[in-house]
């Protein structure tokens, strides 16, 4: 029986479990919105919001070592100091006055090869940002 288990296994050893979650959220502070199956994304979910709560303990630290051990921890589960720092710098700032909900997850629909429930988690309130490719239309309004 799953009495009182949060998590699903996802089909995957834990190892295997952790490093895709990390790799999701990641993606989600690099892109600002990722597509995935409805089953990850609730996952990735649950870490992207504690991780929103460590930076947020990084910007209302009072004690010098408060700071640098909420950066350490961050680094230590998502593994890539650039996207920690990205996160505590541009992301977290924008949630200051928020007690939590800092993702949505909008379902878009089935995958048309499996059927899988697709969706879409992205942080509240922020936009993605620019896509660095210019398109034609831009080329020539330029």
């Amino acid at each position: 029986m799953r009495h009182r288990k949060k998590d699903s296994k996802l089909g995957r050893s834990s190892a295997h479990r952790q490093a895709m979650l990390a790799a999701l959220v990641c993606g989600l502070v690099r892109e600002r919105r990722i597509k995935t199956t409805l089953a990850k994304a609730k996952q990735a979910r649950s870490l992207a919001e504690k991780m929103v709560t460590i930076g947020r303990k990084y910007h209302s630290a009072d004690e010098p070592g408060a700071k640098l051990a909420a950066r350490r921890r961050a680094i230590s589960i998502l593994g890539r100091k650039k996207l920690v720092g990205i996160l505590i710098d541009e992301i977290v700032p924008g949630f200051e006055g928020r007690n939590g909900g800092y993702t949505r997850i909008v379902r878009v629909g089935r995958r048309r090869s499996d059927g899988a429930e697709m969706a879409v988690l992205e942080w509240v309130g922020t936009a993605a940002p620019e896509n660095k490719k210019k398109s034609d239309s831009d080329k020539a309004a330029a």
